[in-house]
């Protein structure tokens, strides 16, 4: 009989950015009260849950996301650095044309191409290394479940792939709250359902996928 096995992939917690910086994968970004709050959120809607590993991207605001859930489900964390954020040419600046980076010409070349991306790493690279770790994650859980720790981009990108749209998009659309939770049931080898929740949102608003 084929095995049923569900990857979760979990959005970290809020940041604590008082620069409102854009953080890419700089190190020392930690999370911030309301973002330890929501990992514990995450952790207590996946409560029960048949968890048997976990993985996490290796920077700071994931593995800390993660903590609640290591306590938990009494799991090491294996880092996994295909869960990373994508690189971003604007890490470490403000962006917008204000105050922020755009006001200067030099960071405009990076902007001609918003179907690669340009200005970072290339969508078709995230959602190619996104799906190699969850096959790693899926067999290392193989009928049962496993969470891995990411960030907004590149869990919105898998699923795209996964959903068969194209993988460039409006990021102001992109459905990966802080916290939320994008599960993947796999038959055997195979994806039959994808679906998302909100445990840190309002009422923990859980939506049905395709």
């Amino acid at each position: 009989m084929t095995q049923s096995t569900v990857v979760h992939l979990l959005r970290h917690g809020e940041v604590r950015n008082p620069g409102h910086v854009i953080y890419g994968r700089l190190p020392d970004f930690h999370l911030s009260e309301d973002g330890r709050m929501m990992a514990k959120a995450a952790a207590g809607f996946l409560a029960g849950r048949d968890v048997t590993a976990l993985f996490s991207s290796p920077l700071d605001r994931a593995r800390e996301t993660a903590e609640p859930l290591a306590a938990q489900f009494g799991l090491r964390v294996t880092v996994d650095e295909r869960l990373i954020e994508p690189s971003n040419h604007f890490e470490g600046l403000t962006f917008g044309v204000g105050d922020g980076s755009l006001r200067r010409m030099r960071h405009w070349r990076y902007l001609y191409n918003p179907f690669r991306p340009s200005w970072g790493e290339p969508y078709r690279r995230i959602a190619d290394r996104m799906l190699a770790a969850m096959t790693t994650a899926r067999d290392a859980a193989r009928g049962h479940e496993a969470v891995c720790v990411s960030h907004q981009m590149p869990i919105w990108v898998a699923r795209r792939e996964v959903e068969g749209h194209t993988l460039w998009h409006h990021p102001a659309r992109r459905q990966c709250a802080l916290a939320s939770v994008t599960s993947f049931t796999y038959l055997g080898d195979r994806i039959t359902e994808v679906s998302y929740a909100e445990p840190a949102g309002p009422e923990g608003r859980q939506v049905a996928g395709a």
